[in-house]
């Protein structure tokens, strides 16, 4: 599972073990300036669309890149049993590589406000 860090007009997800596998990077780094909108999802699995190169267990978890393709070009972590954090990025501010974050953690609601708060 993925971990996500405020700090210093940042933000820093650490991936876990499986997560690394699948989105080709121990962390992703972006600066807060850069993220558009901050929602809780509770659905998190139904965010990911377009083509991807990573992991889908149906119905239950989703790790990598989506929307290779076509479309926004999503960062995902997903598990079907956690809420998740969906940001939407200006790519060009976030370093050119993603349009879209989505992260599963526990703790949504704090970590969405903690953004907003930093971002304001």
């Amino acid at each position: 599972m993925a971990t996500v860090m405020i700090t210093d007009g940042s933000i820093t997800i650490e991936f876990g073990l499986w997560d690394r596998l699948f989105t080709g990077r121990a962390r992703h780094a972006i600066p807060v300036a850069a993220i558009r909108q901050a929602t809780v999802t509770e659905h998190p699995l139904r965010v990911p669309r377009g083509g991807r190169k990573g992991l889908t267990v149906s119905g239950h978890t989703k790790i990598g890149v989506w929307g290779l393709l076509g479309g926004p070009r999503q960062l995902v972590s997903v598990n079907r049993n956690l809420p998740g954090v969906h940001l939407l990025l200006d790519r060009r501010s976030s370093g050119g590589e993603f349009d879209e974050i989505v992260i599963s953690t526990p703790d949504a609601d704090r970590l969405v406000e903690a953004i907003r708060a930093v971002a304001t």
